[in-house]
């Protein structure tokens, strides 16, 4: 008999839990995005090498390299230009 419950706790928890997990990408109104250019800034500031700036999912997808010549994948708020998610390039996922 705990089975049954357990299944549907974890059920009802995985459903609880997607909607945090749907916030990771951004939602900001295009009147207040900030432009791309001060993104582009703010990495360079940091020492990355911008390859190209787009957007997706509502955030702005960055391709770029850093300081080390790592290549780099990350998506940023285009409100507050913060990290959302980053993903290191490996040379097998091209």
């Amino acid at each position: 008999m705990k089975s049954p419950w357990f299944a549907g706790c974890l059920v009802a928890a995985c459903l609880a839990a997607a909607p945090v997990a749907a916030d990771r990408d951004c939602n900001v109104p295009l009147a207040d995005w900030q432009p791309r250019e001060a993104l582009q800034k703010k990495l360079e500031a940091e020492g990355w090498t911008v390859l190209s700036i787009r957007s997706d999912d509502g955030c702005y997808k960055v391709r770029a390299t850093n300081a080390q010549g790592a290549r780099l994948k990350a998506k940023f708020d285009p409100a507050t230009l913060e990290r959302v998610r980053r993903k290191d390039i490996d040379e097998d996922d091209e």
